[in-house]
């Protein structure tokens, strides 16, 4: 029996609460797992430098020290860095998840735990991290091997990788899920009171009209008005009042409307119901995500204004998955917009192009151009892969571009190309079928 538990995984749970603690024990013990318990960060890098584990379950939120300072501690440590560590937390949104992958995690669970979840995950943390070790090893003999273990390194790697790509989309489903939830939920708590408000303007002007005209009515009747009223008069500035009121309810008119605007905006990008192929207008998009992003163009104390060229060809309907569309267009754009801000010059004038034609009748095409500082070649050869980033840590996990590629090649059966030269700019070129190949 021992050795059956050996041969599972060796795990330690971190959580202050001890039911947490009790029902993890439960379920991993009943599968086979070797686990051991403490309550507190401090306690868990004891334990973790006395005898390392193969995986580690780390609660976020703990008194003294929180999971996410200890995640840091431990991939500091060249002895522990190579140790998964999967979150657990009731904590669900976007951003809690992406500073839990930001400091080194691997996985994250959100409570209340789900059984099949909790193994399932364990289960795929250990194996990555088994062939990790195993990969390692055989590149160890890679050195006096010949042909036939440089074969089984490479199988090895392709199964990792396979691995890796599965966990990077259970990073972005997530991620996906929440942000289209927040984006659902706000758009629809501010669509009730705004159509009210939108509603009801239309008739409080006319109201307006009929009032001030009575008044006027009574003015012609009774030119000499008693002296109580002539100070009213005075008081509120009647002229003024009659003559701004309208002006007044007018610019209430259009300022309801724009955000009728941009609740319709919100709804589009996420399309949070659609997760099949439907045909779509692809201008819709774009712009659904420009007005989103309209605040990050306009100017700033220290910066300039992002002017924002449009030349839009004619493009049918297309087949895709719209809602990933959207946060394609996302990526790209806010990354351009991040570049340009980053591009520091008296007599620079930040721009960007969004060209779109058809292809050959099958296909679009979506250019992106800004003109900041460009992309060097050695990071334009690692900018799609998993977790490459040049931003700050903190400021970016390396997914975005990642997960960018995956949607248009993997996703659409499409192409994502990259043009830059250093000084002048840069152009991501997104060609997707017009029609599914899928």
């Amino acid at each position: 029996m021992h050795e059956q538990i050996e041969s599972r995984g060796n795990i330690l749970i971190v959580d202050d609460v001890i039911e947490n603690l009790h029902l993890l024990d439960t379920i991993l013990t009943d599968q086979g797992y070797s686990v051991r318990k403490v309550r507190d960060g401090k306690m868990a890098l004891r334990v973790v430098q006395t005898a390392p584990p193969e995986l580690i379950l780390l609660d976020v939120n703990m008194p003294g020290m929180n999971g996410y300072e200890v995640c840091h501690e431990l991939k500091s440590d060249a002895s522990t860095c190579d140790i998964p560590v999967i979150f657990l937390s009731a904590l669900s949104e976007t951003m809690d998840k992406v500073q839990a992958f930001a400091v080194g995690g691997s996985d994250y669970i959100t409570k209340p735990f789900q059984l099949e979840e909790v193994l399932a995950r364990v289960e795929s943390q250990l194996t990555v991290c088994r062939l990790q070790k195993q990969l390692k090893e055989q590149n160890q003999r890679l050195k006096v091997s010949e042909a036939k273990e440089r074969e089984k390194s490479q199988q090895l790697e392709a199964t990792l990788q396979k691995f890796q790509q599965a966990q990077l989309q259970v990073i972005h489903t997530e991620k996906m899920s929440s942000l289209g939830q927040l984006v659902a939920g706000v758009a629809h708590e501010i669509n009730n009171p705004v159509n009210f408000i939108y509603g009801n303007l239309n008739p409080a002007r006319e109201y307006s009209k009929d009032i001030l005209y009575l008044l006027q009515l009574y003015q012609q009747a009774y030119p000499e008005p008693t002296e109580q009223i002539q100070e009213m008069i005075e008081d509120i500035d009647l002229d003024f009042l009659r003559s701004d009121l309208p002006r007044l309810i007018d610019s209430m008119l259009v300022g309801a409307k724009r955000i009728r605007e941009i609740v319709g905006s919100l709804r589009n990008f996420s399309r949070l119901n659609e997760a099949e192929q439907k045909v779509v207008n692809i201008h819709e998009g774009l712009e659904s995500t420009l007005m989103i992003l309209h605040h990050r163009l306009k100017p700033k104390p220290d910066a300039p204004a992002i002017k924002l060229i449009r030349e839009y060809g004619s493009l049918p309907a297309v087949e895709c998955y719209s809602g990933q569309m959207n946060q394609v267009f996302m990526n790209i754009i806010t990354n351009a917009i991040d570049t340009l801000e980053n591009k520091n010059s008296d007599s620079f004038e930040p721009q960007i192009t969004i060209r779109t034609k058809l292809v050959k009748n099958d296909w679009a095409l979506i250019e992106i151009t800004d003109n900041g500082q460009g992309i060097p070649e050695t990071v334009q050869q690692k900018m799609f892969d998993p977790f490459f980033t040049t931003k700050p840590v903190g400021k970016g996990t390396g997914l975005g571009m990642s997960i960018t590629y995956q949607i248009v090649v993997e996703k659409h059966g499409g192409q994502l190309r990259c043009f830059s030269t250093l000084g002048q700019g840069t152009t991501f070129a997104i060609k997707i079928p017009v029609r599914s190949q899928q």
